[in-house]
C-alpha cells in the first residue's frame, strides 16, 4: 500500500504550522480510516547476495548497477531501496488476497531476472546471517536516524542495514463492534503478532554464529526502545492510544532544506508542538514523524503488520501473507483466532508490545514454547479452512499445508533450518549472548 494512501501525503496544507489539538485530531483522522476490509496489501524486504558466495559482501558498485538496471523494468508495484542496500517492493492495495500475490509474484520474478544477469540474487532472511552493517544509502534521512539509532546502540545499525522483513497490510476494519470491528482487529493484531513472530522466526544468527534468538531481527526492535519501536497501550480506544503515542513519542529528526539534518535528543512531538522550537512543527512533520515509529502494529490508514522475519525461498513470503489475511479478513477465522490467542494475552503483563514477556518468549524460544506451538497449530489449522471461502487456489493452499507440515506441526520454524546447518552453537561475536543485557536466567532483560 503506497505512503500517500496511509500517512495523509496528499494533504495539501503540509507547511501549515500545527497545534498539539490539531495533530490529535488529524492523527485520529489518517490513521484509521474503517469500513469493510476489501484490500490487501504486503510489503517483501529482501537482502541481495551473490548466490555462489553470500558470505561475502556484495560491493555497492555491483549494487548500484543492479539497481540502475532495475529501475529501468516496468513492475505494477514500487520498488525502493533500504538503507543496507535491501530491496523493498511494497503491493498496490489489492482487491483480494490472489490479486496481491500475482501482482508480487510477477514483479518479483521480473526482479529476479534482471538480477541474475547481474550475478546476484534475493534472500529472504530476517537479520543477514553473515554480514555487519554497512550503509549503502548516503541521504540526509539515514544519516539523521543512524544518529538517533546509535544513541541506544548497535541495534538500530543492524535493523538499518542487514534486517529484512514480510509486511501484511490489512484494512482497519469496521467501525463497529464484532469480529471485522477495528477495535478488535487492533487488539488481534498485537496477540496474534507473537505467534506470527514465533512461527516465522527466520534470524537466528549474526557474523555466522547463533545470537540465541530465533528472531534476532525482533531482538532489534525490542533494543531499540519502546518510544520509537514500541507500540500504545491496549487498555485505551485505539485512536485515542495511537495519538497519545504519537505524540509522546521523540522526534527523530527536524528537516532542513540544506545541510545536515538537526536529531533532537528528548524532545516529544507534543513538546515541539508547544516550544515550537528549533521552528514551528508543519502538518508535513507529523506526516513524516509518524513514518520514524516502527511499532510491531502501525496504523496508518490501514494496520501494517511488522514483526514477520523475510521468508526463505522464491515463494515463501505468500505463506505469512495468506495465513494472516485469512485469520482477519474471513470472519468466522477472525473469531476463531480471537479465541485462540485470548489466553496468551496474560503472559504480556499488561505491558506494552514488543517489550513484554509473551513477545520476548515468541523471538527467542519460537515454537518451542509450547503455549505459542498450541497456539500457531490451531492459528493455521483455521487459516487453512478459511483460504478457500477467500478464492486461495491450489498453490497458495499447497504453499501453506507445506509450511504446516515442514515446520508448525514439528514446532519448529525456518530458524531451525539455519541452525541445523551450523557445525557448532558458539555464541555470535556480534556481542556476548543476545544483542543487550540479560537476566540471570540467560534472557533478555525487557526491562533494562
Amino acid at each position: 500500500m503506497s505512503e500517500s494512501q496511509c500517512d495523509g501525503g496528499d494533504c495539501t496544507q503540509d507547511h501549515v504550522v500545527v497545534t498539539e489539538p490539531e495533530v490529535e485530531a488529524l492523527v485520529k483522522g489518517i490513521c484509521f480510516k474503517t469500513g469493510p476490509p476489501r484490500t490487501v496489501g504486503v510489503e517483501t524486504e529482501w537482502l541481495v547476495h551473490e548466490p555462489r558466495q553470500p558470505r561475502l559482501p556484495v560491493t555497492p558498485e555491483r549494487l548500484e548497477a543492479a539497481y540502475a538496471a532495475l529501475r529501468t523494468v516496468s513492475l505494477g508495484s514500487p520498488l525502493t531501496t533500504e538503507p543496507g542496500g535491501q530491496l523493498e517492493l511494497s503491493s498496490p492495495p489489492a482487491a483480494s488476497l490472489m490479486e496481491c500475490v500475482g501482482i508480487v509474484s510477477a514483479d518479483l520474478a521480473a526482479v529476479r531476472a534482471v538480477l541474475a544477469a547481474e550475478g546476484l540474487a534475493l534472500a529472504g532472511f530476517g537479520h543477514d546471517p553473515w554480514q555487519t552493517p554497512r550503509r549503502f544509502l548516503r541521504r540526509p534521512r539515514y544519516d539523521a536516524m543512524e544518529a538517533c539509532l546509535d544513541r541506544t546502540g548497535p541495534a538500530g545499525r543492524h535493523m538499518m542495514c542487514v534486517s529484512a522483513s514480510v509486511q501484511v497490510c490489512l484494512d482497519a476494519g469496521h467501525e463497529e463492534p464484532g469480529p471485522l470491528g477495528h477495535i478488535r482487529r487492533w487488539w488481534l493484531a498485537h496477540q496474534l503478532g507473537p505467534v506470527l513472530v514465533a512461527a516465522f522466526a527466520n534470524s537466528p544468527l549474526a557474523g555466522g554464529r547463533p545470537t540465541g534468538w530465533m528472531s534476532t531481527r525482533q531482538l532489534l526492535w525490542m533494543e531499540i526502545g519502546a518510544g520509537r519501536a514500541g507500540g500504545p497501550a491496549l487498555d485505551a480506544e485505539p485512536r485515542e492510544a495511537w495519538a497519545r503515542h504519537v505524540l509522546d513519542a521523540p522526534v527523530m529528526c527536524v528537516r532542513r532544506d540544506s545541510g545536515p539534518w538537526e536529531v533532537p535528543e528528548g524532545l516529544t512531538f507534543r513538546e515541539w508542538t508547544r516550544s515550537r522550537s528549533p521552528r514551528p512543527p508543519t502538518r508535513a512533520d507529523l506526516d513524516y514523524h509518524i513514518t520514524t515509529l516502527f511499532p510491531p502494529v502501525r496504523p496508518r490508514g490501514h494496520l501494517e503488520l511488522r514483526m514477520i522475519d523475510a521468508q526463505p525461498g522464491d515463494d515463501g513470503w505468500i505463506v505469512p501473507l495468506a495465513v494472516t489475511t485469512a485469520l482477519f479478513d474471513d470472519p468466522e477465522a477472525a473469531e476463531t483466532a480471537y479465541r485462540i490467542v485470548k489466553p496468551l494475552a496474560e503472559r504480556a503483563l499488561n505491558l506494552r508490545a514488543p517489550h513484554n514477556p509473551l513477545w520476548s518468549d515468541a523471538a527467542r524460544l519460537g515454537l518451542a514454547d509450547p503455549e505459542l506451538r498450541d497456539a500457531a497449530t490451531a492459528c493455521f489449522a483455521t487459516a487453512l479452512e478459511a483460504l478457500p471461502r477467500l478464492g486461495a487456489d491450489t498453490r497458495v493452499m499447497d504453499l501453506v499445508a507445506g509450511f504446516v507440515d515442514r515446520y508448525v506441526a514439528r514446532g519448529r520454524c525456518p530458524a531451525d533450518d539455519l541452525l541445523d546447518r551450523l557445525p557448532d552453537r558458539e555464541p555470535s561475536p556480534l556481542r556476548p549472548g543476545p544483542i543487550g543485557g540479560t537476566s540471570p536466567h540467560g534472557r533478555k532483560d525487557i526491562r533494562t
